[in-house]
């Protein structure tokens, strides 16, 4: 079990006991009470920013220990032009990715999605319309949102998704059990370039990710901005970063390589069995 999982879970189990000792013999002072439910909540919150703490999910942020190569996922797409762009890169590199689209835009450019899937690539959901509050939804929303993204894909391409990046990264408990029951595979990073962002340069791209390539590395890029058409500057990167991995003799991996994913359909029933690798 994650170090964080272990804390999240004795810190509730520390204010359970604190609640029963204030019913039975008295409140706590005052100031411990305000301290414990200020720490509490500042777990409960790193827990729901930093999904490579993995508190909530047993999400793969990384290859296991004898994981070989660089993964690559991209982000917010699929966008006409960008995500050709990082296919067309890709190809000339004979290099496989990951790509975590929006469902909403995938309706909007199936063509496009069709393209990544017959190019060999692998497509996650990164939600239907990347709710950015989506931490902070009920279950029956959460769920709506994962089964019409995984709805999407499965309509365009004839498969179903197995994988899945929350937006923005954010996770909880209702989101971590919602993934479960569809049988997602939910996959976090560890490292990001940080090319969402509008301010981020080409040269911010490479100084953030070539410290962490390295085997077993999973790297955040994106194909297409959240909103918008402008040009993510990891599309521009993306040349020097795959010369770079070569440079220091590594491969790029692809991930369900390194996951083990098969699925197994039972037409009857219209179930299925989702094997995986376990996470590191």
């Amino acid at each position: 079990m994650p170090p964080a999982r272990i804390i999240f879970w004795a810190a509730t189990l520390g204010g359970i006991v604190v609640s029963a000792r204030a019913i039975l013999i008295g409140p706590p002072p005052l100031v411990i009470a305000v301290g414990y439910v200020l720490a509490y909540f500042a777990i409960l919150l790193s827990g729901v920013f930093v999904l490579r703490l993995r508190m909530f999910s047993d999400a793969i942020v990384q290859g296991n220990a004898g994981a070989r190569g660089v993964v690559l996922t991209f982000d917010d797409g699929p966008d006409p032009v960008h995500t050709r762009e990082v296919l067309a890169v890709l190809a000339e590199h004979g290099a496989k990715a990951t790509f975590f689209v929006i469902g909403r835009k995938a309706e909007e450019h199936p063509d496009v999605v069709r393209e990544i899937v017959a190019d060999g690539h692998a497509v996650g959901i990164h939600g239907w319309a990347h709710d950015r509050l989506l931490s902070l939804r009920s279950s029956r929303r959460v769920q709506k949102d994962l089964r019409r993204a995984m709805q999407a894909i499965e309509t365009i391409t004839g498969e179903r998704p197995l994988l899945f990046r929350p937006p923005i990264g954010h996770t909880n408990l209702t989101i971590a059990r919602e993934a479960d029951k569809l049988d997602l595979e939910t996959v976090g990073w560890s490292a990001s370039a940080r090319d969402g962002l509008r301010t981020t340069k080409p040269k911010d791209v490479l100084r953030r990710i070539t410290p962490n390539l390295k085997d077993g590395a999973i790297l955040l890029l994106h194909d297409a901005p959240e909103r918008g058409t402008r040009r993510p500057s990891g599309v521009a990167a993306l040349p020097e970063i795959l010369a770079r991995i070569r440079d220091r003799n590594l491969k790029v991996a692809h991930l369900p390589d390194w996951l083990d994913l098969d699925q197994d359909d039972d037409a009857a029933t219209g179930s299925s069995t989702t094997k995986r690798a376990p996470p590191s």
